[in-house]
This record gives structure tokens, C-alpha cells and sequence, in this order.
């Protein structure tokens, strides 16, 4: 048995990951839905065009998208940033994913959005593990 197998870190770690990209679907998806249930967005099913309304789904995606993996780091049982850039990874791969069905599936509504997304995916995961990494406590070591 490994020591990260007996220490169960692999476990954790795993976990961290998966906290901090649940966060991010859930938080995501859940402001979506508010903001649709209360008229902000235009009804499910129908484009956006108003480049206020996305700026603003843009701009909580990605403290949403910092948050991720700032939970990611923190819950880490070591090597914080590695975690926070796996999470931030997965989002960028997402964000390729809707660049693609965007243009292949030809969805209405402004390309640019998806394309920002995909920009700022991974310089989000870097501040969310640079605030992970700074608000660890700090092992004293023996002298």
C-alpha cells in the first residue's frame, strides 16, 4: 500500500476536485435559472443578444469560475495550485466544448461569449489557487 493510498490523500484530492467543479455547474447553472425565473434573461430556449446580459453572465462565471477553484485548493491535502488548475482545466475544456456545439450547431446569440469563457478559464483556476494557497495556515517546521 502507497502512503498516499494508507493516508487516503488520493481520495481527498479527488474530492477537492470534484467539490470545486460542483460549485462552479451548480452556482453557475443555479444564477442562470434565477435570472431567468425572474425575467433578467430572456425566456429558456430563446438568444441572448443583449451584450449587458451576457457581460453580466460573463462576469459572475467567472468569480464563479475563481470560487471553483479556490474550494478545489483549499481542500487539497497538498499541492493546492495543482488542484485549483485541474478545476480550471475542466472548465476550459467545457468552455471548448460550447465554442464547438456554438458553431457546429449554429446556436443564436453572440460567438463572443463562449469565446470568453474559454479565455478566462484558466487565469481564473490561477487566482482561485493563488488565494487557496495564500489563506492555508503554514506548517511550522521542527527546528
Amino acid at each position: 500500500m502507497t502512503t498516499r493510498e494508507a493516508d487516503g490523500s488520493g481520495l481527498r484530492s479527488t474530492g477537492a476536485v470534484l467539490a470545486g467543479v460542483v460549485a462552479v455547474l451548480v452556482l453557475s447553472v443555479g444564477t442562470d435559472t434565477v435570472f431567468h425565473l425572474l425575467k433578467v434573461y430572456p425566456p429558456f430556449g430563446e438568444p441572448m443578444w443583449d451584450p449587458k446580459l451576457n457581460l453580466l453572465a460573463l462576469s459572475y462565471r467567472c468569480v464563479y469560475g475563481v470560487l471553483g477553484s479556490y474550494i478545489a485548493g483549499r481542500l487539497a491535502p497538498r499541492r493546492p495550485m495543482k488542484h485549483a488548475m485541474i478545476v480550471a482545466g475542466i472548465g476550459f475544456v467545457l468552455s471548448v466544448v460550447g465554442i464547438t456545439f456554438y458553431f457546429v450547431k449554429n446556436i443564436p446569440g453572440p460567438a463572443w461569449l463562449p469565446i470568453a469563457l474559454t479565455l478566462t478559464a484558466l487565469p481564473g483556476g490561477w487566482l482561485g489557487g493563488l488565494l487557496a494557497n495564500a489563506s492555508r495556515p503554514r506548517r511550522s517546521r521542527p527546528a
